[in-house]
């Protein structure tokens, strides 16, 4: 069914898009105050330790490659509304079972907020795109992603100070409490959403095992939707190297405390937020498959910048610059997985895709406290430059193939 045109101000005046803009704002305060209160929780318990500070990241991606492909399948299954709602209330729950765990047993709980709420992640963010594809007309599904990238630059800037504020003032019992009560918020707020539409029986009539074999047939079918599988696969592996280093960028290579890493996210999450209204407002004259490949040059560009530089400034720069073209990577891939898939495989697509990112990242994540003893700083960071040219080239693959024709299949 085709969606009516509107304005970009009726955009705005969308009951769905107000909702999900809301609930994101306290599930990007839940997140935040989760990954540095836990962050520095953990550095103060292991004096620094870079395996236990891998570990968190590790908790917090594992679980998407394990339960993407299960996640995507049941999110194009079940009533999208109803599931994020059920979502972020077991987040909340899973929270505050952690506290009492906390308080009355072992610290090592903190690393369970992440693993779980990252579980249900996987359930809930197919469930969110499907709904985006349902109310969002295709001409403004690239500034829509635009939009909601610049709530999330928003919580780069002041989401890294929120978290240490919050750790640094209460301690990290009250710390997961508000995050229990944000995941909370959320859950009320989703309740505002436009109804579910209700899928008969007759339209649901295979089984799980058969649909999650129809999402990758689907996949590999489609040559666009198999590059970015393999773009998506060097970016994992790109940035699973650098993910848990940036502490030690800090503490060991300039030798600045490591409260200077909010500094370092804010400075890229300000970058996101400028570059997030731009490609915003230009959105509608690159397509697509150009900013994903912009956005990955860029990325290769800074990483080696910031591997060979001891320059605080210069770090910050380049943190800058990746920022300001990280916006182009997300925006890209997202345009393009709404525009070449069809509703009822948006949840598969998600599930297939996002583990070869999430995958690849776990596993160069979980060697990081391996290769930070066997190779330098330096070394590392323009590895992972390299593999973000690969991507760029990877990429550079879709430009000779026309989308005009896959989208429009999508569209009949």
């Amino acid at each position: 069914m085709t969606k009516p045109s509107m304005s970009m101000s009726s955009f705005f005046r969308n009951q769905f898009v107000q909702v999900i803009m809301l609930s994101s704002i306290f599930l990007q305060i839940g997140i935040w105050v989760r990954n540095f209160a836990i962050l520095l929780f953990v550095m103060e318990k292991t004096n620094n330790n870079p395996i236990a500070v891998s570990l968190i990241s590790v908790a917090e991606f594992a679980p998407i490659f394990i339960f993407s492909f299960i996640g995507g399948t049941f999110a194009d299954r079940w009533r999208p509304k109803r599931t994020m709602i059920w979502c972020d209330f077991l987040s909340a729950i899973s929270v505050f079972a952690v506290l009492l765990t906390l308080i009355f047993a072992t610290w090592e709980a903190v690393f369970f907020v992440t693993f779980i709420s990252s579980i249900l992640s996987q359930f809930s963010q197919p469930s969110a795109m499907k709904l985006f594809k349902a109310h969002v007309p295709e001409e403004f599904m690239q500034s829509g992603m635009a939009i909601f990238q610049t709530v999330m630059s928003i919580f780069m800037i002041i989401g890294p100070a929120l978290g240490t504020i919050v750790f640094q003032r209460f301690g990290i019992d009250i710390a997961i409490a508000i995050m229990g009560i944000a995941f909370l918020i959320s859950a009320a707020v989703l309740t505002l959403l436009p109804a579910d539409e209700i899928i008969s029986k007759e339209q649901n009539t295979t089984n799980f095992v058969e649909e999650l074999k129809e999402g990758f047939i689907y996949v590999w079918q489609q040559r666009t939707l198999t590059i970015l599988g393999s773009v998506f696969a060097t970016a994992g592996l790109a940035v699973g190297i650098v993910q848990p280093l940036g502490i030690f960028l800090i503490v060991e290579r300039l030798g600045l405390p490591k409260e200077n890493l909010q500094v370092l996210l804010m400075v890229n999450g300000a970058a996101m937020f400028i570059g997030g209204g731009l490609v915003m407002t230009v959105s509608k004259k690159i397509m697509p498959q150009k900013l994903l490949a912009i956005g990955l040059l860029v990325n290769a560009i800074s990483m080696i910048g910031m591997g060979l530089s001891s320059s605080w400034i210069i770090i910050l720069l380049f943190q800058f610059l990746n920022g300001f073209f990280m916006p182009c990577i997300q925006i890209g891939i997202n345009t393009l997985i709404l525009q070449l898939t069809k509703s009822e495989f948006i949840g598969r697509v998600n599930g297939v895709l996002n583990p070869m990112f999430m995958g690849f990242m776990v596993i160069t994540m979980s060697l990081t406290g391996w290769l930070k003893v066997q190779f330098s700083l330096a070394i590392l960071y323009i590895a992972a430059g390299l593999l973000f040219l690969l991507g760029a080239f990877l990429t550079s693959l879709i430009f000779s193939h026309s989308l005009e024709k896959e989208v429009d299949s999508v569209q009949e």
